[in-house]
């Protein structure tokens, strides 16, 4: 089993920068994939980014060229570095791994608001 846990979420202006944390502890060794997925109210949880061990990345359209992932896969943690924040960018942001299970993080929250 696979724990997850987030830090960084808040408040901040358009045009702003946010970096979220996701720190995975337990069965560590199986993980490979890992990403962010983000859930704004009323609508359906989308993906973010995602970077595999070997550090390929996949992003969303709407944050390529904003948002970057990263991975330090000693310390086992993944980074979402988001720059050029947008009001739409408001959301849960959840942290996701997939090993031998697949596991979420319990969710941080990003508001991009005046």
């Amino acid at each position: 089993q696979v724990q997850l846990v987030e830090s960084g979420g808040g408040l901040v202006q358009p045009g702003g920068s946010l970096r979220l944390s996701c720190a995975a502890s337990g069965s560590i060794i199986s993980i490979n994939n890992m990403g962010w997925y983000r859930q704004a109210p009323g609508k359906r949880r989308e993906l973010v980014a995602t970077i595999t061990r070997g550090g390929s990345r996949n992003y969303a359209d709407s944050v390529k060229g904003r948002f970057t992932i990263s991975r330090d896969n000693a310390k086992n943690t993944v980074y979402l570095q988001m720059n050029s924040l947008k009001p739409e960018d408001t959301a849960v942001y959840y942290c996701h791994a997939v090993g031998s299970n697949v596991s979420w993080g319990q969710g941080t929250q990003v508001t991009v608001s005046a």
